[in-house]
């Protein structure tokens, strides 16, 4: 289990990581996420031991993580940390890279390693070309292999496949979220894809100025986000009022609601009244931008509508 007791962390004067405390058992596969600047990876370099705590414990089985006061050679055995740099050597090939970490002494099975987890990137037919010569992406791909080779109990990723095409991204991440779990090894990853989050994360955490400001099940946190911050870190969402909806009582609650664009749905009677502006094809459909009140909201429709044409929209949850 990974425990992380009451942590900050300071930047010379300001605050980037405050109180933020959190447990984390074997095998889990936990998502950071947050807008740019929150923190997300500053506390994955906190829990590999890259910097020294101002407050606070973190925790392995009980063994304390330290920083550089106290090792002179960052992180440990159990745990791989990959960085957005990725930290390939650029004048060896892919094979090398991969295997830099795997003893020499059974050549046989640090080969067959080497191909295992080069298969399983996609990046097997590249084994032999030097890293210098390969696009960021590739890179991004033969740093995953090598963080895997040892096969670290805790995998510290942070923004893993920022660099990788999206028709590869998908079957990337299948391979080695299912990797992960096969293997019981605890994934940590700070991104800003909510696909990371809701489709392969068991747990997603929210960071907001260095505040750990939501934690649950992805699926939860998706479906009844706290704030409004929250709900925005999986794409675009609308806050609208009660009363857009419905007629309220005289002493009755005109709270706000959050809806994303697929609960906003086109009706023949209401008085929620809205103008379209653009419309945007995403192949199954279209998102559509119209104009409510002197601001911008966002639904869903199967086809594009007319500019300046006028809706009626309800919520259907």
């Amino acid at each position: 289990m990974l425990q992380i007791k009451n942590i900050s962390f300071t930047y010379i004067e300001n605050p980037v990581i405050e109180n933020i405390s959190f447990e984390i058992t074997k095998g889990q596969n936990i998502a950071i996420i947050g807008e740019s600047g929150c923190g997300k990876s500053t506390l994955l370099k906190l829990l590999y031991g890259l910097y020294d705590l101002d407050n606070g414990e973190i925790l392995h089985n009980e063994e304390a993580i330290l920083g550089p006061k106290y090792k002179l050679i960052p992180g440990e055995d159990y745990m791989k940390y990959l960085a957005q740099d990725f930290d390939l050597m650029p004048y060896i090939t892919v094979e090398e890279n991969v295997g830099k970490f795997l003893s020499n002494i059974y050549q046989d099975d640090k080969k067959a390693r080497v191909q295992e987890l080069l298969a399983m990137v996609e990046m097997t037919e590249y084994a032999n070309v030097k890293a210098k010569y390969l696009s960021g992406g590739q890179q991004q791909r033969v740093a995953l292999a090598r963080v895997l080779a040892l096969e670290p109990e805790i995998l510290l990723l942070d923004e893993p496949f920022s660099q990788i095409d999206s028709f590869r991204k998908n079957s990337l991440r299948r391979n080695l979220f299912n990797y992960f779990k096969k293997k019981e090894i605890t994934c940590i990853i700070a991104t800003h894809d909510s696909t990371e989050a809701l489709s392969f994360s068991d747990e997603t955490m929210v960071l907001q100025n260095g505040k750990l400001i939501a934690k649950g099940s992805s699926v939860a946190l998706y479906e009844n986000p706290p704030s409004l911050y929250v709900a925005s870190l999986f794409g675009e969402v609308n806050q609208l009022k009660k009363s857009n909806f419905v007629d309220l009582e005289h002493d009755e609650d005109d709270a706000f609601v959050l809806a994303y664009p697929h609960q906003l749905k086109v009706v023949e009677d209401g008085k929620f009244k809205a103008i379209a502006k653009q419309s945007y094809f995403k192949g199954s459909h279209y998102l559509i931008k119209a104009a409510f009140e002197r601001r911008a909201i966002f639904f869903e429709h199967s086809s594009a509508l007319e500019l300046n044409q006028e809706v009626i929209l309800m919520i259907q949850k």
